[in-house]
């Protein structure tokens, strides 16, 4: 039979890691939340952050836990490395899944596009203005002014530009009709 009090340490540093992860979790959910707030962003998209921001600190403490329980520097670092490999050839792939997570990630935390913004997408060959109804993980989803409802990868939004367009405001003479 095994006895626990020979894996003191081990239990003892797996809690204490566990407990930082915790409470390091919890402090970025609340720093996004405050952020996403603050640039009126909505829940949907917070929540694409809070998912990507689970999977980083599972895969921490996955990686945390081994090293603590004793699996050895040199098999872990390689097995590190692949996986580490395969995200960054995603990462860098145009179509690739990874790569429109990626570009949401960029789209929530540095690009001024906001929903409900009127945009154009410059692109040579089609003539995309709307307004911005949804940025989901993958794909924004946008209206544009002739009514279609159109779908774009959003690791095309980050490689095509986007020019923010001010609101059309209705002219003097249309509001003073109306009256």
């Amino acid at each position: 039979m095994i006895d626990p009090m020979s894996f003191k340490s081990e239990i003892l540093f797996t809690i204490v890691l566990l407990v930082i992860i915790i409470a390091l979790n919890s402090l970025s959910k609340r720093a996004i939340r405050q952020f996403g707030k603050t640039s009126a962003i909505d829940m949907n998209s917070r929540k694409i952050i809070f998912y990507l921001i689970n999977l980083l600190f599972y895969l921490v403490a996955f990686m945390g836990i081994s090293l603590i329980w004793g699996v050895n520097w040199k098999d872990f670092s390689v097995f590190v490395s692949s996986i580490l490999a395969i995200l960054g050839v995603g990462f860098v792939a145009q179509w690739s899944i990874l790569s429109n997570l990626t570009a949401s990630v960029i789209l929530f935390f540095n690009h001024p596009l906001r929903l409900g913004d009127r945009i154009r997408v410059m692109d040579k060959d089609f003539d995309w203005t709307g307004k911005v109804e949804d940025i989901s993980g993958f794909y924004l989803f946008m209206r544009t002014d002739d009514g279609k409802q159109i779908t774009i990868p959003t690791n095309l939004v980050i490689q095509k530009g986007i020019e923010i367009l001010k609101e059309k405001k209705p002219d003097a003479e249309e509001t003073i009709s109306n009256e």
